[in-house]
């Protein structure tokens, strides 16, 4: 498969291969950059700003994450699709090391213990096989099963599990984190769904899907997840809002 080929894989692109032939899933990632600039602007006003490199490092690949899926959702190709799903994965994995350190202090070695288990899990989480019953539409269309929502599943679970367990201690993190998991789990279904709903969503006089509202809802909870670092992950320093 040539880096330039197309890539037909969302309701609302169809077999069309335009550049905006995806307008409301291109379009949608206005919110990435909203999410980030919303953040940046709360990092910026607290007293410790210029030593939060971490924390800005993250709100700058969450406007990476949108630039990138705004390639995909244009271009359409396999170059593209990188620069869609490589920021995300480095997120997950930076957050995810993150959480770790900042919110339960723990090791390096802890740190990286977790992370191994992470990057295993969606390893193989995308090779689990399902039922081609269950999403008939998606599997007609030539979609992986659950239309690929699989190797989201282990960030999913890391987000349960952690804000879970922050709303255990005690920890203000905590009702960001699993907010935020609520959120991903809604979105997630969305995603998965986006074929199987396409004949429903007509509008302006062409099916859309429930991509964009991927989009939307992802946006809304990484910026949970960049206001639960921002005001809870600093050591020694006392929560500012």
């Amino acid at each position: 498969m040539a880096w330039t080929d197309k890539i037909f894989a969302y309701c609302e692109r169809a077999g069309d291969p335009a550049f905006w032939a995806e307008p409301f899933n291109a379009v949608s990632n206005a919110a990435f950059l909203l999410a980030a600039a919303a953040a940046a602007a709360q990092l910026a006003r607290r007293d410790d700003a210029a030593q939060r490199q971490f924390e800005w490092a993250l709100v700058l690949l969450v406007g990476i994450i949108g630039a990138g899926s705004f390639l995909f959702h244009t271009y359409a190709t396999r170059w593209a699709s990188v620069a869609d799903t490589a920021p995300i994965g480095i997120f997950m994995i930076g957050y995810l090391g993150y959480a770790v350190r900042r919110f339960f202090d723990a090791s390096y070695l802890i740190a990286l213990l977790v992370l191994g288990i992470f990057l295993v899990a969606m390893r193989y989480a995308a090779l689990i096989p399902c039922d081609p019953g269950l999403l008939p539409i998606t599997v007609a269309a030539g979609r992986p099963c659950f239309n690929g929502s699989l190797g989201y599943v282990p960030a999913l679970v890391a987000l349960v599990l952690i804000g879970g367990a922050l709303l255990f201690r005690g920890h203000p993190a905590g009702v960001l984190v699993f907010a935020s998991a609520i959120l991903f789990g809604v979105s997630l279904t969305l995603r998965t769904v986006d074929f199987e709903v396409c004949a429903l969503t007509s509008v302006l006089g062409r099916a859309r899907g429930t991509h964009a509202l991927w989009h939307v809802l992802n946006a809304l909870l990484l910026y949970l997840l960049l206001i639960a670092a921002i005001r809870h992950g600093r050591r020694g320093k006392p929560a500012s809002t």
